[in-house]
């Protein structure tokens, strides 16, 4: 009898313990006045700041896609907001987040580009290690590339697409004048010089931001010095001084003096260069395979958009040799260190990762915008979504590639970078002719990778 009574006693103060702790914490359900069904649970709300690129009127389909990601992701995490923060590109990769993360205290997601950038923060231990959480969902064998986004062993971010870099041109034209397309770079010029005479402007360029016209000069460059120079930079293998890189910024400066160009380049956003090609200003536009959707979108384009552009490849010195393209995964999105210390976040970045990286949204990214994918997809199923002939296009123009290359700002420090883009600007205004510059450059890459070496 004593037994039992001492048993009992102790299962009525473990019972009241318990109850005692449960009704002291704050978000455990009580009953509702009146009835006998338990209070909702109280969720506290938390805030996740995103950084991304996709403004403006051209981005639209990619914001759109966002901001469905980021619904899914905040229904999936209660009590989760999160502050989208649109940013230009250029202005969010060099002063922004640059800013951010001197002061270790960057956006919870944000865009970035993988090689250099990633890397130099992750020595800073500002950036998340994704490689356990790759793994534990099954994602590490997924994507075609991390290379950009790995840094001794471990990655630190994932690439929203694919992209290829050619020539869009105006196919109606060409057929017009009978024009074919251009096996060597000298055919180009000959199509150049005849399309200068017809009062058009050849090639459509805009050079205030130095990024674009050096997608010419590094697929010059590329043929000039070959596919693989650009990876010696930092290394001290290759020189910008070389005499075939003196060979190829001569090339961009007499395509420049020849006005295979807009007059007044320097001075036009980058979205200009579209609408000379756009208004038939001009008759052919180097630029990323992104600049697809804005020349499909029947409300820029016009009705007649499944006809009129094509897209083909820089084409060789000499007949034979083999194209040569930038083929890159070299942008997308990396995660604060800082806010996987709160589970929530953690849970939430996982929760962005499932949503954004996923067949569906790669293949919408490729029928919407002309995004390569950045994941393992079958071919069968990119076919089935590429309706568009111009997208039909440049999935051909892919599989004729012989050599490719990442582009110049994967390979190069970020101080050489800007000096690079300083450089060809000054090229094309003329006040500075290609082997002085090139002479410029190699001494800063020396300097820089000198304190490189040092700082390891």
């Amino acid at each position: 009898m004593k037994k039992s009574l001492v048993m009992l006693l102790s299962l009525l103060f473990i019972a009241s313990t318990v109850l005692a702790a449960c009704s002291s914490k704050q978000e455990t359900a009580t009953p509702q006045a009146g009835t006998d069904k338990p209070a909702e649970e109280k969720i506290e709300p938390f805030e996740m700041k995103m950084r991304h690129i996709e403004i403006g009127d051209s981005n639209k389909n990619r914001l759109s896609r966002l901001q469905a990601v980021v619904k899914n992701t905040e229904a999936e995490n209660p009590g989760l907001t999160i502050k989208l923060d649109g940013v230009e590109s250029e202005v969010n990769r060099k002063d922004k987040l640059r800013s951010e993360m001197a002061a270790g205290n960057p956006p919870d997601i944000f865009d970035a580009f993988g090689s250099p950038d990633v890397g130099v923060f992750a020595k800073e231990g500002l950036v998340l290690d994704l490689t356990p959480i790759l793994e534990e969902m099954g994602l590490s064998d997924k994507f075609v590339s991390l290379t950009p986004w790995t840094h001794e062993g471990k990655i630190y971010g994932l690439p929203k697409g694919g992209s290829i870099e050619g020539y869009f041109y105006n196919k109606k034209y060409f057929a017009e004048k009978g024009l074919e397309l251009p096996k060597t770079l000298a055919e180009m010029e000959q199509i150049a010089e005849k399309i200068k005479a017809d009062g058009k402007v050849p090639i459509a360029q805009a050079s205030k931001d130095a990024w674009v016209p050096l997608m010419t000069t590094n697929n010059l460059w590329a043929y000039y010095a070959g596919a693989e120079f650009t990876n010696g930079f930092k290394t001290g293998e290759s020189k910008w001084d070389d005499p075939r890189m003196v060979e190829a910024v001569t090339k961009h400066q007499e395509w420049v003096k020849k006005g295979y160009f807009k007059k007044g380049e320097l001075g036009l956003e980058y979205n200009n260069q579209r609408n000379q090609l756009l208004t038939d200003e001009a008759i052919m536009m180097y630029d990323g395979s992104w600049a697809y959707s804005a020349l499909t979108d029947e409300k820029t384009a016009g009705a007649d958009t499944k006809d009129k552009f094509g897209f083909f490849l820089m084409p060789p010195l000499k007949e034979g040799e083999g194209t040569s393209s930038m083929v890159d995964t070299n942008n997308g999105y990396a995660f604060s260190a800082k806010a996987a210390e709160d589970p929530r976040k953690l849970a939430a970045i996982k929760s962005f990762i499932k949503n954004f990286y996923n067949e569906d949204v790669q293949l919408q990214s490729f029928k919407e915008d002309g995004m390569l994918p950045s994941m393992k997809i079958e071919e069968s199923k990119m076919k089935e979504v590429a309706e568009h002939p111009l997208m039909q296009e440049i999935l051909a123009r892919m599989n004729e590639v012989k050599y490719t290359w990442p582009a110049f700002d994967a390979l190069v420090q970020a101080e050489v970078n800007t000096e690079l883009g300083t450089g060809i600007q000054q090229v094309i205004e003329g006040v500075k002719e290609p082997k002085a510059m090139l002479e410029g450059m190699q001494k800063v890459q020396e300097q820089v990778n000198e304190e490189t070496d040092a700082a390891q």
